[in-house]
């Protein structure tokens, strides 16, 4: 195996499907299905998403906004090398059961936009699903800009979901504007 830090450009001959046994084959693998947020059946995009939204609620206990900044730009640098691996692993440049692109996305998405009750963590939630999967307008400009396997790869898998939080965090910046 290429010991360059994103690997070869190319897959690598892997299972296609994510599975526990997978998971727990690489750390990176642990990082880009969310903690087994991935593995889910069914909409493992909105697993992810729901997993980073209880993620957040815990660890803002214990971080302060400035620290919990540092834990998402962090996170976005180990996430893209973990998607990145794991895409490469799995032998699909963009695989569904990959969720830490949606973690880190969320989670800035309630870091600018909290304090808010429940209710508008829904709205903020339903906003990002939306964003992230029915990619709209910016959203699906993003996802089209990079493609494939390898560093571009690996960042178009983030890439995407963070624009889908700036969009969120655009509407949530108007609501609270106008109302």
């Amino acid at each position: 195996m290429n010991a360059a830090p994103f690997g070869p450009a190319t897959p690598a001959a892997a299972p296609r499907r994510a599975t526990a046994a997978f998971m727990r084959s690489h750390p990176a693998h642990w990082i880009a299905l969310g903690f087994g947020a991935g593995l889910s059946p069914k909409a493992p995009g909105t697993v992810g998403t729901l997993w980073a939204w209880l993620a957040y609620l815990v660890l803002q206990q214990w971080l302060a906004p400035l620290h919990f900044g540092v834990l998402i730009l962090a996170g976005t640098l180990v996430g893209w090398w973990a998607c990145t691996t794991t895409a490469r692993h799995m032998g699909v440049a963009d695989p569904g059961s990959i969720v830490w692109d949606e973690v880190i996305a969320f989670w800035l998405v309630l870091w600018l936009s909290m304090p808010m009750g429940f209710w508008g963590q829904c709205a903020a939630f339903a906003l990002f699903r939306f964003f992230d999967a029915a990619k709209p307008g910016p959203v699906a400009w993003a996802d089209s800009l990079f493609k494939g396997f390898g560093w571009r790869g690996g960042w178009g898998i983030v890439f995407d979901d963070l624009v889908a939080a700036f969009c969120t965090l655009v509407v949530i910046a108007l609501w609270r504007h106008l109302w």
